[in-house]
């Protein structure tokens, strides 16, 4: 059956294997997840247990190759993405922060040991992984991070703090991006290393289902293998920001299809002055500029997608996708909620809960200002943010 929502029949670009993937992600997720996640967002609960489960399906670290991954296409990896958001945010957090963050950075930029200790039980979801860049005065300007790492002999010690780390909690290994004399480098800090210690963040009004957490590190003592070989200043740390930047294009793009369907649904059933409110001009409008809006897109997530998948996409590229597609996903939560009167502010219903969470994911891996100043650079050749 044709899908309402899906209007210009974006489903037909996708292959075979493609849309098997979705739907099997979308099918898991339909039985394990969707009937609890109000629950879990109403006692900003993350389901832990669902980790393993997500390994076994192979969600983990998906795009890689090699070490227990999958190695699906990038346009699979997304889809998968937009079904996790199409949920909750939360969920999609997770696997971009496991996946994205703290396996691509080991996957890409780690030793051969490093991988084969840690990527496999990462993948399997036997093992949780963070990643530290983010301190409490340095966001969108990572460069001027205080973290630091000074050698002692043949050890290096680590002392600082990151915030707003998604997994910091769960996390039995961390990627922390520190000074050293020879620039920013990445470093493996395994859970129960002394001086190592996380302060999950409560009191959150958003990604109420996932688990955001503050690093400590004092006197942290790491053997010299326990350092990222390949990676080397700021270009480390963000060209694993643009893989996890991709899963959010698409994730964006889940958020609002829920909205969408949840307010239709609702528009539908909805009896106003002896009619459906679906059948009012009002109503029709307010719905037909949403659907235009989530159409264009998805077909702007597949296009970078493809582009990904040719290894062509450029980082200013990335920006226009997590700019203009969170932007357009906030806009139609928002939007759907006023269909839904006030019944939309119940947790029976999602466009509020995915609007209150693509506040998080509109501010995380680059602002709309910091985007849109890449995007301004690469128009004018000049760097309006340094």
């Amino acid at each position: 059956m044709t899908d309402p929502l899906d209007l210009l029949d974006t489903a037909s670009l996708l292959s075979e294997e493609e849309r098997d993937i979705q739907r099997t992600v979308r099918d898991f997720l339909d039985d394990r997840a969707r009937p609890h996640v109000a629950g879990w967002y109403d006692s900003a609960t993350f389901p832990r247990d669902l980790v393993p489960e997500l390994g076994k399906l192979g969600l983990l670290g998906m795009h890689l190759y090699g070490y227990g991954c999958a190695g699906t296409n990038a346009v699979s990896y997304g889809l998968a993405c937009l079904e996790l958001e199409g949920v909750d945010s939360g969920l999609r957090s997770f696997v971009s922060v496991q996946g994205s963050l703290s396996m691509f950075s080991i996957w890409r930029w780690g030793s051969e040991e490093q991988r084969t200790e840690w990527l496999p039980r990462l993948a399997a979801g036997e093992a949780v992984g963070c990643f530290g860049l983010t301190e409490p005065d340095f966001g969108s300007d990572p460069a001027g991070m205080r973290t630091r790492a000074v050698r002692d002999g043949g050890d290096w010690v680590l002392n600082g703090s990151k915030t707003w780390i998604t997994n910091g909690g769960l996390a039995d290994v961390a990627t922390v991006w520190a000074r050293t004399d020879d620039g920013i480098r990445g470093f493996l800090v395994p859970r129960g290393t002394p001086g190592f210690t996380t302060t999950d963040i409560t009191q959150k009004l958003s990604l109420r289902a996932s688990v955001t957490s503050s690093l400590h590190l004092q006197d942290v003592r790491l053997p010299a293998s326990a350092m990222l070989p390949e990676a080397r200043g700021l270009r480390g740390p963000l060209a694993c920001l643009n893989e996890a930047r991709f899963g959010i294009l698409f994730g964006a793009v889940g958020a609002a299809r829920d909205s969408l369907r949840a307010a239709l649904g609702y528009a539908d059933s909805r009896i106003q002055f002896d009619r459906p409110i679906s059948a009012f001009q009002l109503t029709q409008k307010k719905l037909a500029d949403m659907a235009v809006a989530l159409n264009s897109a998805m077909l702007l997530a597949l296009h970078l997608g493809r582009l990904k998948d040719r290894h062509e996409l450029r980082a200013e590229q990335v920006s226009v996708g997590k700019l203009n597609n969170v932007r357009e996903a906030i806009a139609i939560a928002r939007e759907c909620r006023t269909i839904l009167g006030g019944s939309g502010i119940s947790g029976e219903y999602s466009p509020l809960r995915h609007a209150s969470n693509l506040e998080s994911v509109r501010t995380y891996e680059g602002t709309d200002e910091v985007h849109t100043l890449v995007i301004g650079q690469a128009l004018t050749g000049r760097a309006a943010y340094r």
